[in-house]
């Protein structure tokens, strides 16, 4: 087992893990905003259909990280080395995608080929995904770990904001997916987004780290830890598919010529308050851990994210569509940045890479699965009785909300349980 290197600052290795962040939430953000509406529109694929490009991926990605990158980085503890591996392999599939679903005429084929494609890039980009998430808890201490969450996140939030400005206009001027310009952008950012990675530490525990808990593992506190952890992430289950069901057909919702009927560029806007405020709350996550403590930060957190499903639910008011996008993206940051340093103090050292590949497993299913098995069937059942096209997607944003208070309920629950304990501590 390796230690940090003393040799790196922290400094450094946080302005490689930011420039890392900024590069890869500015990938996202161009790719993902418009891809739904590329299937959506120009490929003319159904709502079930279109979340698979969501889905299947995200299953890919949950079974590697838990079965395959996590016990191999556990085994290693080669956290970096691993991150640029998964960047350059995804960054070669993606021009792949494009090439092969490029050649089909048929839409539904092609449809399929994106699909498929993603499902084997998700499967390498897994392993950085897994191996970042434990490389922030081995280089930072817990007290740390919600202030450099945040801080990261508003940096992806900027670069977001850029991703998704950049994609809005390439895909308004005809520079979209068919002829490759979003996946060739999107690739080489994934090139480039390794090389900060250089900068940082390798990371690892420490030979100290596993004695002691191996010392630990079997003592009855820890066992009330891993009952914790379960039901924790339960809750993180209902919370994360509720709020991202309608992930993948919230642009198609916004564009609907019965509806608010966006442009590409209002539609990029729309999707950058969201940064916005992923980028400004991002600032304040440390501090309102701090001041509240992570459960109660993460509560808020939920509180916003029903308020902005609710909001986006039920009006007919563009002006409230931006405050609903606003308060996803506060929400989401809040609940990933103190999500995060609850489960990382659950989480014993030894095995962090795999029980944080259980951890990420809430948020990458819920970005595909929710949709193709909550929200894209009930659109397709109230649009095949004859349901308007908007109430048939209003309603998924207020089934989403609903699941959502279930998460919120069990978090409640368990913060009441453990409240107590914690007092008697």
């Amino acid at each position: 087992m390796r230690s940090i290197n003393p040799k790196i600052s922290l400094r450094s290795t946080f302005l490689g893990l930011s420039s890392f962040q900024l590069l890869a939430m500015f990938r996202r953000g161009m790719f993902y905003t418009f891809l739904s509406v590329y299937m959506s529109t120009f490929l003319g694929l159904s709502p079930i259909i279109v979340s698979l490009y969501a889905t299947l991926p995200m299953i890919m990605s949950v079974v590697f990280q838990n079965f395959v990158w996590g016990p191999l980085s556990d085994k290693f503890q080669r956290r970096r080395s691993m991150i640029i591996l998964g960047e350059v392999l995804a960054g070669i599939g993606t021009i792949s995608v494009w090439f092969v679903h490029s050649i089909f005429s048929n839409k539904l084929l092609a449809g399929f080929v994106i699909i498929i494609g993603l499902m084997c890039i998700e499967a390498f980009w897994s392993m950085s995904n897994i191996n970042w998430s434990a490389l922030i808890s081995d280089i930072y201490p817990s007290k740390d770990r919600s202030k450099v969450m945040g801080q990261l996140t508003s940096v992806g939030g900027f670069g977001r904001i850029i991703g998704i400005s950049i994609g809005s206009i390439l895909y308004n001027n005809g520079y979209g997916f068919r002829d490759g310009p979003l996946f060739f952008v999107a690739a080489l950012v994934m090139f480039v987004s390794s090389i900060p990675m250089i900068f940082t530490s390798e990371g690892g525990i420490k030979p100290e780290e596993e004695i002691e808990e191996e010392n630990n593992d079997n003592t009855p506190q820890n066992y009330n830890f891993k009952v914790i952890f379960i039901i924790f992430i339960i809750s993180l289950t209902f919370i994360n598919f509720g709020r991202n069901s309608i992930a993948t057909f919230y642009s198609p919702y916004l564009k609907l010529d019965t509806g608010f009927a966006v442009g590409d560029i209002l539609l990029g806007y729309i999707a950058n308050t969201r940064s916005v405020a992923v980028l400004t709350i991002g600032f304040l996550a440390g501090t309102l851990s701090k001041k509240f403590g992570h459960a109660r930060t993460l509560i808020l957190g939920v509180g916003l994210a029903i308020f902005a499903l609710v909001t986006t639910g039920l009006t007919d008011n563009l002006i409230l569509i931006f405050v609903g996008s606003f308060f996803m993206g506060a929400a989401e940051v809040i609940i990933f940045a103190a999500s995060y340093v609850i489960a990382s103090n659950l989480i014993p050292s030894k095995r962090r890479a795999k029980l944080f590949g259980v951890y990420n497993t809430t948020f990458f299913l819920s970005w595909g699965l929710a949709g193709t098995f909550i929200s894209g069937p009930l659109i397709d059942f109230l649009l095949n009785n004859d349901f308007d096209e908007v109430i048939s997607y209003q309603a998924a944003f207020i089934v989403g909300a609903l699941i959502t208070g279930i998460g919120l309920v069990i978090l409640l629950v368990l913060e009441i349980l453990l409240k107590p304990r914690s007092a008697k501590k």
